[in-house]
């Protein structure tokens, strides 16, 4: 009876690790004759409850890409345009600093194709592309598309998996029309789950609007404005016939300057598609340009040079305004924003670039918070004119506002420059680089606001106001709190901006233990996160744990897991853990998605029937063989031999702390 239970017990413990084996996307595919030659192949997913499918556009340096891969294509069928998918979802990824794109509950993939070799009876497609919950599972799942013969014909083909059979639904075929079109990219970098609902996306939008609301006070502060206000609302009190219509067409002057600023975010969001914008902030050129333009805005706003609109511009929209009525109304707004551009234009061009890295209707968002900001001093004291009384005088400060923006401008651009350095990895914009250009540029900033220098349009003065002052030290706190920052300082307050820690001369610091590399470092191994002596190869490293003789600790991890990276950040460096890891095992890290071609000698087909082609491949393949497991992050004790030596408990994966570290000192004491 006794030998009975415990054969139960032992099967429903290999059900349970069989049962590891996620795949929390089901997938059917149909294929649809559209003319005599031209077919739309279409993929549909139906995912899991609150697993995240990530899309092929969710941008560089953040999750794993979905990527589409014809093959065979090459003199016998063509893509035709860009790849298109249904609805997606947008949020932001707090650890890998980038806003992710994904699809929830179901997703759908169209190509159309036009076949040139009428011959072919088949097409073959693979889909590599990552699912996250609170595990990142890496996924490769191989079609095959027959080719129908009549008109209109829906075939659906069979699938081939990589790991083991995936059950077949019916036919999914959501709405496509929010889709969003744009061409499939090879993304082969970094992540994982994110904060999941519309909520998230909605913070970012908010904080757009925040930023560009602040944005049109400061452009109400420059030359080219603020003079205006008094000016266009004594015309308003004076040439209305009554107060209440002076108010009303206050009122409509307002919105008017809103209606032309959203349109210029509307124009934006329709020349580049909401999604788009996304996919472009990530691109290396348009990263580039963007840096060109703001120090292009930067240079004209510290004085060097005015940007203008052609006076035949303003000649003309400010004779329509004469016309009087709603249409000279709405034709003075627009006069207005012609007339400041040599103001607002630098500051508008910031706010575009800066929404269209967030994508989705952001410009929209950001041009509406501008000129909501903007309009709202028109439309306030044209209601009370004897507000007007209150405003302080035109003068110097107003270029002081002027350039003070210049500086940020300058700064910002430097972002963009850094994010193409970061794409290319070129390493000419390191951590410690763009922090020196930040310290010097407000640094620069403090001297100006000090008086220590002056910009050519500056008027002379012979004492600095109280608000000067108060300015210019908090600017020049926010220098020195930066100049720790080339020392390995964190600097958590500006962690968004400078490229990571990781992405400098020195990623562990420096002077800090953790800077401190070994001068014995063992061959194989390379100095990882927290100054921990981590090995990248299985033979390595069961090597030198033989000759030390300590237990192994395998690590599975992804370049694209988020919750690898909240374990290192969150578990890892906790002193005990740490101690631990540093002391008493030998780190082995394995990256599953890791792209590099493994040797020709080296590749092979695994008894799924994947082809083991990559580094990725190979260690998927080890982790799924022999611990019945594809998710990560994924971690493991095992002695010398390869047999586990937590008995109870084989494999740990996103715990806390506490949990962590007794499955460590159990594993450990085993060994001993």
């Amino acid at each position: 009876m006794k030998k009975l239970f415990f054969l139960v017990i032992t099967l429903l413990a290999f059900a349970s690790i069989d049962a590891q084996i996620l795949d929390p996307a089901k997938w059917t595919t149909s294929i649809e004759k559209k003319s005599e030659n031209i077919y739309l192949l279409t993929f549909n997913a139906i995912i899991e409850k609150e697993w995240h499918l990530y899309s092929q556009f969710t941008p560089d340096g953040g999750p794993l890409a979905l990527e589409v891969v014809f093959k065979d294509q090459k003199g016998n069928f063509t893509l035709i345009g860009k790849a298109k998918e249904s609805k997606t979802k947008t949020a932001y990824n707090d650890i890998f600093e980038v806003n992710e794109t994904f699809f929830e509950g179901k997703a759908q993939i169209q190509q159309e194709i036009k076949i040139i070799n009428s011959k072919i009876s088949k097409i073959e497609a693979v889909l590599n592309y990552q699912v996250c919950k609170e595990v990142c599972i890496n996924l490769e799942k191989k079609f095959t598309f027959v080719i129908p013969v009549t008109a209109r014909e829906i075939v659906t083909p069979t699938v081939e998996k990589r790991t083991e059979d995936v059950v077949q639904e019916d036919s999914l075929a959501p709405s496509l029309g929010e889709a969003n079109v744009m061409q499939a990219t090879t993304v082969s970098t970094p992540t994982e789950v994110v904060p999941t609902e519309d909520t998230t996306t909605q913070k970012g939008l908010w904080m757009i609007f925040f930023i560009a609301f602040l944005s049109g006070f400061a452009a109400l502060l420059t030359p080219c404005v603020f003079p205006l206000i008094p000016m266009t609302v004594s015309f308003f009190t004076k040439q209305s016939k009554t107060r209440a219509a002076g108010i009303r067409n206050a009122i409509f002057y307002g919105f008017s300057i809103i209606i032309i600023y959203v349109v210029l975010g509307l124009i934006v969001t329709s020349i580049f598609g909401a999604g788009a914008l996304n996919a472009l902030s990530t691109n290396v050129w348009f990263n580039l340009i963007f840096f060109v333009l703001l120090v292009v805005f930067a240079v004209s706003f510290l004085g060097a040079f005015e940007i203008v609109l052609p006076n035949s511009w303003a000649n003309k929209v400010d004779s329509q305004a004469d016309r009087g009525g709603v249409i000279g109304i709405l034709f003075m707004a627009l006069a207005l924003a012609i007339v400041s551009f040599s103001c607002t234009g630098p500051i508008v061009g910031t706010l575009l670039v800066e929404a269209a890295s967030k994508g989705g209707i952001a410009p929209i968002v950001g041009m509406f918070g501008f000129s909501l900001a903007l309009a709202l001093p028109f439309m306030l004291f044209a209601m009370f004119p004897s507000w007007l009384q209150t405003l302080p005088k035109s003068g110097g400060w107003l270029n002081t506002v002027k350039v003070f923006l210049g500086f940020i401008e300058l700064a910002l651009a430097f972002k963009f420059l850094s994010n193409a350095d970061l794409v290319l990895q070129l390493h000419l914009l390191e951590r410690e680089v763009f922090l020196v250009i930040w310290i010097a540029i407000f640094g620069t900033l403090a001297l100006y606001l000090f008086g220590k220098i002056s910009m050519p349009h500056d008027s002379p003065t012979t004492h600095i106001s109280v608000g000067r002052v108060l300015i210019g030290l908090l600017v020049l706190s926010f220098t020195i709190y930066m100049i720790p920052g080339l020392w390995g300082a964190p600097l958590k307050l500006i962690s968004a901006f400078p490229p990571p820690m990781e992405y400098s001369e020195s990623p562990h610091g420096v002077g800090g233990s953790s800077a401190v590399i070994p001068i014995d470092l063992p061959d194989g191994a390379k100095i990882g996160v927290h100054g921990l002596t981590i090995f990248e190869d299985y033979e390595k490293g069961l090597a030198y744990a033989k000759k030390v003789n300590k237990p192994i600790l395998l690590d599975f991890t992804g370049y694209a897991c988020v919750n690898c990276r909240r374990m290192e950040n969150n578990v890892w460096s906790d002193d005990k853990v740490l101690t631990i890891l540093k002391k008493d095992v030998v780190l082995i890290s394995l990256y599953v998605d890791d792209k590099r071609a493994l040797p020709k000698n080296e590749q092979f087909v695994s008894s799924t029937g994947s082809e083991i082609e990559t580094i990725g491949d190979k260690w998927t393949d080890f982790m799924i063989s022999r611990y019945k497991t594809n998710t990560q992050p994924l971690y493991v004790l095992t002695d010398l031999e390869g047999s586990s030596l937590n008995t109870v408990q084989p494999t740990i994966s996103y715990v806390g702390i506490t949990e962590y570290e007794n499955w460590l000192k159990a594993g450990i004491s085993n060994f001993k």
